[in-house]
């Protein structure tokens, strides 16, 4: 690829980029012997797969419909785009038995209180246990998790603590969010609109794990009104106060958002300030006040390098309410309209009610 005048990314390796000669751009993206390419101009691309098919042996494929099991549906006329994993979980919940379940309305109920408490002691509970499929299908849920699934985020964090020891609770866990996978099976991410603007949302959850008592950070970020990058886990370490669970999640918000910047900057779509919200007046206090005191002094000084990401200028921090805060369902367990309205604000919806 280099050969053939492109340069990779600094911050996606698997990327490949090239300037043409209008100032547009043609984007190769590479997953091990899958690729996808990207250009407004379609004679480049069509230059660049004639270019490949003399090194390699490659299969045209067409316009884009599926990449490592994600499926793309296009709205051309409306500008929208479509990611589903719905083939992909339609397997997933038939594989683990789920099939004839009833479905529910959230990955994870508040009942579900998991610790290692549950985790088997019994030998009777232990030989139950030996077969029943728990890290293949947590390992199945994270493949969704991660590529189109971030309503999925906070429950696969919980249930994926426990896989070295699993009990009987757990299972019953992993079938709950399969049950709910079987019930939005055709949920998908919707892109749509014209600016390319990088917003972010964090929130933590405060001392949430029963067995260490550590925080749960949560962050997501949206590109052209739909989530790109998101996460939920377990803090590092035990925060003392919400304030520093805050500044914590703070903290890996913005090492997230500088890479995100730093990428699409690489891509020719050069973003001057990221814009990241978060619900904790507190916290945004500590990310813009250089003053020590007592109550604040103890944080890792690896945490204070947000004030220094906020000065210069490349991250925006500003205030958003609780009740519009995406990130709160990466964090905890919240309540069925709650969860519904974390879904709006984020474009995750229906492929059938898609707007």
């Amino acid at each position: 690829m280099i050969k053939q005048g492109f340069s990779r990314s600094s911050y996606d390796s698997c990327v490949y980029i090239q300037k043409l000669h209008g100032g547009d751009y043609i984007y190769l993206l590479l997953y091990v012997d899958d690729m996808l390419i990207a250009s407004k101009s379609k004679v480049e691309i069509d230059k660049l797969k004639t270019k490949l098919g003399k090194e390699f042996e490659t299969k045209n494929l067409g316009a884009a419909k599926k990449i490592l099991g994600m499926e793309i549906r296009r709205e051309r006329t409306n500008r929208k785009l479509f990611l589903s994993q719905k083939g992909y979980l339609e397997r997933v919940v038939e594989r683990f038995g789920m099939k004839g379940a009833k479905s529910v309305v959230t990955p994870l109920a508040p009942h579900f209180r998991l610790s290692g408490n549950q985790s088997p002691t019994t030998a009777e509970d232990k030989a139950y246990m030996e077969h029943v499929p728990y890290a293949s299908a947590v390992g199945s849920l994270m493949y969704a998790m991660v590529c189109t699934r971030p309503d999925i985020s906070q429950a696969v964090s919980v249930v994926s603590r426990f896989m070295a020891n699993p009990g009987k609770t757990h299972w019953e866990a992993v079938k709950w969010i399969l049950r709910y996978l079987k019930g939005t099976i055709d949920t998908c991410l919707c892109f749509g609109g014209d600016a390319c603007h990088i917003s972010g949302f964090v929130d933590s959850d405060y001392a949430g794990d029963l067995d260490r008592r550590r925080s749960t950070t949560g962050y997501v970020f949206q590109i052209h009104g739909a989530p790109v990058s998101w996460r939920s886990m377990l803090q590092s370490t035990v925060a003392l106060s919400t304030t520093e669970a805050e500044y914590m999640a703070v903290a890996e918000g913005v090492k997230e958002a500088l890479w995100l910047r730093g990428l699409l900057d690489d891509l020719g779509m050069k973003q001057e300030c990221v814009k990241l919200s978060c619900d904790s007046q507190s916290a945004l206090h500590l990310a813009k006040n250089q003053v020590h005191h007592a109550r604040t002094k103890h944080i890792d000084v690896r945490y204070h390098f947000v004030r220094d990401v906020v000065e210069e200028g490349n991250i925006s921090l500003t205030k958003v309410h609780t009740d519009e805060n995406p990130a709160d369902m990466l964090t905890k367990v919240v309540s069925g309209s709650k969860f519904q309205h974390c879904l709006n604000l984020l474009n995750i919806i229906p492929y059938s009610s898609k707007i």
